[in-house]
Protein backbone atom coordinates (compact mmCIF):
# COMPACT_ATOMS: atom_id res chain seq x y z
CA UNK A 1 0.00 0.00 0.00
CA UNK A 2 2.90 2.14 0.06
CA UNK A 3 1.77 3.64 -3.32
CA UNK A 4 -1.32 5.34 -1.33
CA UNK A 5 0.82 6.06 1.52
CA UNK A 6 -1.37 3.99 4.05
CA UNK A 7 -0.50 1.09 5.85
CA UNK A 8 -0.67 -2.60 4.52
CA UNK A 9 -3.64 -3.21 6.81
CA UNK A 10 -6.05 -0.88 5.62
CA UNK A 11 -9.10 -2.41 3.60
CA UNK A 12 -11.35 0.94 3.69
CA UNK A 13 -10.73 4.27 3.12
CA UNK A 14 -13.32 7.21 4.74
CA UNK A 15 -13.35 10.49 3.82
CA UNK A 16 -14.39 13.87 4.92
CA UNK A 17 -16.50 15.87 2.35
CA UNK A 18 -15.73 19.87 2.41
CA UNK A 19 -12.02 20.59 2.93
CA UNK A 20 -10.79 17.41 1.88
CA UNK A 21 -12.83 16.51 -1.35
CA UNK A 22 -14.21 19.91 -1.97
CA UNK A 23 -13.31 23.51 -1.80
CA UNK A 24 -16.23 24.00 0.57
CA UNK A 25 -14.49 24.19 3.71
CA UNK A 26 -13.65 28.44 3.20
CA UNK A 27 -17.80 28.82 2.00
CA UNK A 28 -18.66 27.02 5.24
CA UNK A 29 -16.30 28.85 7.17
CA UNK A 30 -17.94 32.17 5.09
CA UNK A 31 -21.35 31.75 6.18
CA UNK A 32 -20.78 30.94 9.32
CA UNK A 33 -18.84 34.05 10.30
CA UNK A 34 -21.63 36.22 8.46
CA UNK A 35 -24.18 34.29 10.38
CA UNK A 36 -22.52 34.94 13.61
CA UNK A 37 -21.28 38.47 13.13
CA UNK A 38 -25.00 39.27 12.80
CA UNK A 39 -26.28 37.72 15.68
CA UNK A 40 -23.50 39.11 17.94
CA UNK A 41 -24.49 42.81 16.79
CA UNK A 42 -27.86 42.27 17.51
CA UNK A 43 -27.04 40.38 20.47
CA UNK A 44 -24.71 42.53 22.04
CA UNK A 45 -24.57 45.60 20.32
CA UNK A 46 -21.50 46.91 18.05
CA UNK A 47 -18.91 46.72 19.85
CA UNK A 48 -19.39 42.68 19.95
CA UNK A 49 -16.42 40.72 19.32
CA UNK A 50 -16.44 39.23 15.45
CA UNK A 51 -16.59 35.39 15.31
CA UNK A 52 -12.72 34.50 13.92
CA UNK A 53 -11.17 31.61 12.14
CA UNK A 54 -9.98 30.52 15.97
CA UNK A 55 -13.83 30.15 16.62
CA UNK A 56 -14.18 28.25 13.17
CA UNK A 57 -11.57 25.76 14.37
CA UNK A 58 -12.50 24.80 17.64
CA UNK A 59 -16.57 25.40 18.29
CA UNK A 60 -17.68 24.23 14.62
CA UNK A 61 -15.95 23.07 11.85
CA UNK A 62 -16.83 19.35 11.11
CA UNK A 63 -19.56 19.70 13.79
CA UNK A 64 -23.36 19.09 12.96
CA UNK A 65 -24.56 22.73 12.20
CA UNK A 66 -26.87 22.63 15.60
CA UNK A 67 -23.71 21.04 17.71
CA UNK A 68 -21.99 24.24 16.15
CA UNK A 69 -23.97 26.57 16.97
CA UNK A 70 -24.86 25.06 20.20
CA UNK A 71 -20.92 25.03 21.14
CA UNK A 72 -19.84 28.38 20.08
CA UNK A 73 -22.79 30.66 21.61
CA UNK A 74 -21.72 28.52 24.85
CA UNK A 75 -18.37 29.70 24.52
CA UNK A 76 -19.51 32.89 24.87
CA UNK A 77 -21.83 32.54 27.63
CA UNK A 78 -24.75 32.33 25.37
CA UNK A 79 -27.82 30.36 25.52
CA UNK A 80 -30.38 30.11 23.34
CA UNK A 81 -33.93 28.05 23.36
CA UNK A 82 -33.56 24.90 21.17
CA UNK A 83 -36.46 25.34 19.17
CA UNK A 84 -37.15 23.00 15.92
CA UNK A 85 -35.17 21.83 12.94
CA UNK A 86 -38.22 23.77 10.26
CA UNK A 87 -37.32 27.25 12.17
CA UNK A 88 -37.51 30.15 10.03
CA UNK A 89 -33.78 32.07 9.27
CA UNK A 90 -34.82 34.96 11.70
CA UNK A 91 -36.00 33.22 14.29
CA UNK A 92 -33.76 33.61 17.59
CA UNK A 93 -33.11 29.69 18.29
CA UNK A 94 -30.47 27.15 17.89
CA UNK A 95 -31.98 25.93 14.65
CA UNK A 96 -32.82 29.58 13.70
CA UNK A 97 -29.25 30.22 13.62
CA UNK A 98 -28.28 27.22 11.81
CA UNK A 99 -30.88 27.49 8.75
CA UNK A 100 -29.71 30.92 8.58
CA UNK A 101 -25.77 29.72 7.80
CA UNK A 102 -27.46 27.03 5.66
CA UNK A 103 -29.56 29.14 3.52
CA UNK A 104 -26.34 31.52 3.55
CA UNK A 105 -24.22 29.01 2.48
CA UNK A 106 -26.51 27.58 -0.78
CA UNK A 107 -26.55 30.75 -2.16
CA UNK A 108 -22.79 31.07 -2.35
CA UNK A 109 -23.02 27.86 -3.73
CA UNK A 110 -25.34 28.77 -5.88
CA UNK A 111 -23.44 32.13 -6.76
CA UNK A 112 -20.00 30.58 -7.24
CA UNK A 113 -20.38 27.14 -7.30
CA UNK A 114 -18.30 24.35 -6.22
CA UNK A 115 -14.76 22.64 -6.92
CA UNK A 116 -13.22 19.45 -6.41
CA UNK A 117 -9.81 19.03 -5.26
CA UNK A 118 -7.97 17.43 -8.24
CA UNK A 119 -5.34 15.91 -5.88
CA UNK A 120 -8.19 14.56 -3.98
CA UNK A 121 -9.87 12.98 -7.12
CA UNK A 122 -6.59 11.85 -8.69
CA UNK A 123 -6.21 9.95 -5.29
CA UNK A 124 -9.65 8.45 -4.93
CA UNK A 125 -9.09 6.92 -8.48
CA UNK A 126 -6.00 5.03 -7.41
CA UNK A 127 -7.77 4.07 -4.34
CA UNK A 128 -10.44 2.78 -6.24
CA UNK A 129 -7.93 0.89 -8.88
CA UNK A 130 -6.69 -0.63 -5.94
CA UNK A 131 -9.98 -2.21 -4.76
CA UNK A 132 -10.06 -0.33 -1.35
CA UNK A 133 -13.72 0.26 -0.39
CA UNK A 134 -14.78 3.90 0.30
CA UNK A 135 -17.11 6.13 2.07
CA UNK A 136 -17.88 9.74 2.26
CA UNK A 137 -18.56 10.92 5.62
CA UNK A 138 -19.93 14.28 6.09
CA UNK A 139 -21.88 16.29 8.87
CA UNK A 140 -23.48 17.92 5.89
CA UNK A 141 -27.14 17.46 4.62
CA UNK A 142 -25.97 18.90 1.37
CA UNK A 143 -23.40 16.23 0.96
CA UNK A 144 -24.75 14.64 -2.22
CA UNK A 145 -25.92 17.38 -4.24
CA UNK A 146 -22.78 18.69 -3.61
CA UNK A 147 -20.69 15.41 -4.73
CA UNK A 148 -23.16 15.83 -7.72
CA UNK A 149 -22.28 18.81 -8.54
CA UNK A 150 -18.83 18.06 -8.73
CA UNK A 151 -19.28 14.69 -10.41
CA UNK A 152 -17.83 12.84 -7.64
CA UNK A 153 -20.67 10.57 -6.07
CA UNK A 154 -19.26 7.28 -7.98
CA UNK A 155 -16.23 7.49 -6.19
CA UNK A 156 -18.37 6.23 -3.03
CA UNK A 157 -19.64 2.68 -1.88
CA UNK A 158 -20.92 4.45 1.14
CA UNK A 159 -22.65 7.83 2.21
CA UNK A 160 -23.45 8.76 5.56
CA UNK A 161 -23.51 12.43 5.77
CA UNK A 162 -26.04 14.54 7.95
CA UNK A 163 -29.42 13.60 6.49
CA UNK A 164 -28.29 9.61 7.21
CA UNK A 165 -26.79 10.51 10.55
CA UNK A 166 -30.24 11.85 11.51
CA UNK A 167 -32.25 9.07 10.50
CA UNK A 168 -30.48 6.36 12.13
CA UNK A 169 -29.56 8.99 15.62
CA UNK A 170 -25.65 8.70 15.03
CA UNK A 171 -23.68 11.63 17.10
CA UNK A 172 -21.72 14.06 14.88
CA UNK A 173 -18.17 14.94 15.20
CA UNK A 174 -16.15 15.02 17.48
CA UNK A 175 -17.70 11.58 18.30
CA UNK A 176 -17.14 8.51 16.20
CA UNK A 177 -19.89 7.06 15.22
CA UNK A 178 -20.74 8.19 11.58
CA UNK A 179 -16.92 7.33 10.84
CA UNK A 180 -18.26 4.25 12.48
CA UNK A 181 -21.31 3.61 10.94
CA UNK A 182 -19.20 4.28 7.56
CA UNK A 183 -16.85 1.33 8.61
CA UNK A 184 -19.74 -1.16 9.57
CA UNK A 185 -21.56 -0.57 6.30
CA UNK A 186 -18.49 -1.37 4.16
CA UNK A 187 -18.04 -4.35 6.33
CA UNK A 188 -14.32 -3.46 7.77
CA UNK A 189 -13.26 -3.11 11.49
CA UNK A 190 -12.54 0.46 12.22
CA UNK A 191 -8.65 -0.65 13.00
CA UNK A 192 -8.87 -1.42 9.03
CA UNK A 193 -9.85 1.57 7.98
CA UNK A 194 -7.91 5.01 7.37
CA UNK A 195 -9.80 8.18 7.90
CA UNK A 196 -9.33 11.32 5.46
CA UNK A 197 -10.03 14.74 7.64
CA UNK A 198 -9.38 18.27 7.74
CA UNK A 199 -11.24 19.34 10.54
CA UNK A 200 -9.77 19.20 14.41
CA UNK A 201 -13.47 17.51 15.51
CA UNK A 202 -12.94 14.93 12.30
CA UNK A 203 -9.20 13.78 14.00
CA UNK A 204 -11.01 13.66 17.81
CA UNK A 205 -13.51 11.33 16.07
CA UNK A 206 -10.70 9.43 13.96
CA UNK A 207 -8.71 8.87 17.18
CA UNK A 208 -11.78 7.78 19.77
CA UNK A 209 -13.13 5.45 16.89
CA UNK A 210 -9.87 3.34 17.31
CA UNK A 211 -9.03 3.53 13.22
CA UNK A 212 -6.29 2.11 11.65
CA UNK A 213 -4.75 5.60 10.18
CA UNK A 214 -5.52 9.21 10.49
CA UNK A 215 -4.96 11.41 7.75
CA UNK A 216 -5.16 15.36 7.90
CA UNK A 217 -5.43 17.51 5.48
CA UNK A 218 -4.32 20.77 6.57
CA UNK A 219 -5.26 23.16 4.27
CA UNK A 220 -5.28 26.63 6.46
CA UNK A 221 -1.86 25.99 8.50
CA UNK A 222 -2.99 24.47 11.30
CA UNK A 223 -0.70 20.62 10.91
CA UNK A 224 0.86 21.34 14.52
CA UNK A 225 -3.17 21.03 16.04
CA UNK A 226 -4.00 18.18 13.41
CA UNK A 227 -1.45 16.61 14.89
CA UNK A 228 -2.46 17.11 18.57
CA UNK A 229 -5.94 16.32 18.44
CA UNK A 230 -4.71 12.47 16.48
CA UNK A 231 -3.44 12.46 13.19
CA UNK A 232 -0.97 9.63 12.05
CA UNK A 233 0.30 11.86 9.30
CA UNK A 234 -0.52 15.73 8.22
CA UNK A 235 -0.61 16.88 4.38
CA UNK A 236 -1.66 20.03 2.71
CA UNK A 237 -2.70 17.97 -0.22
CA UNK A 238 -3.64 13.92 -0.78
CA UNK A 239 -1.41 14.20 -3.90
CA UNK A 240 1.53 14.04 -1.19
CA UNK A 241 0.52 10.75 -0.15
CA UNK A 242 1.12 8.88 -4.02
CA UNK A 243 -1.51 7.17 -5.81
CA UNK A 244 -2.42 9.71 -8.86
CA UNK A 245 1.51 10.61 -9.76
Amino acid sequence: MTQLGLPDTIQACLFDLDGVVTRTAVVHAAAWKETFDAFLREHEGPGARPFDDADYDEYVDGRPRADGVRSFLASRGIELPEGDPGDPPDARTVHGLGNRKNDLLLERIRTGGVDAYEGTLRYLEAVRARGLATAIVSSSANCRDVLRAVGAEHFFDVRIDGAVAAERHLPGKPHPDTFLAAARDLGVEPERAAVFEDALAGMDAGRSGGFGYVVGVDRVGQSDALYAHGASVVVKDLAELGGGQ
